[in-house]
């Protein structure tokens, strides 16, 4: 399955259970691991492990293998690795401090500065 329909399938299950502050990044320049980064957002520890189950459950149900999830027994941020698409899912205090759109955006202005 192709990197563009993994991102949709994955958003559009974000959408369905009511995600917030959504965030598609292309990392594709950065690594090698993995293409896209989504990130979103779940007001509760029970939305956030809805919202990525949900993810699963749509990824799967697709025909895509999912190649393995992380923090689902705190629920406070938990990771879907899809291959080409890795999800993360926080609670906004969580995503806050950790604040990995600017990761990324760090890195991306490093490589262009080397």
């Amino acid at each position: 399955m192709d990197v563009d329909t993994l991102t949709r399938i994955a958003v559009a299950a974000l959408e369905d259970v009511k995600g917030r502050d959504i965030t598609v990044l292309d990392v594709r320049h950065l690594t090698s691991l993995f293409d896209r980064l989504i990130i979103a957002s779940g007001e509760s520890s029970r939305q956030v492990k809805a919202l990525a189950q949900h993810v699963v459950d749509k990824l799967e149900a697709a025909g895509a293998h999912i190649l393995g999830t992380e923090g689902e027994r705190s629920g406070e941020w938990i990771l879907v690795d899809a291959g080409d698409v890795v999800v993360h899912v926080m609670h906004p205090a969580v995503r806050a401090h950790y604040n990995l759109e600017e990761l990324w955006g760090t890195v991306a202005r490093e490589r262009a500065a080397a």
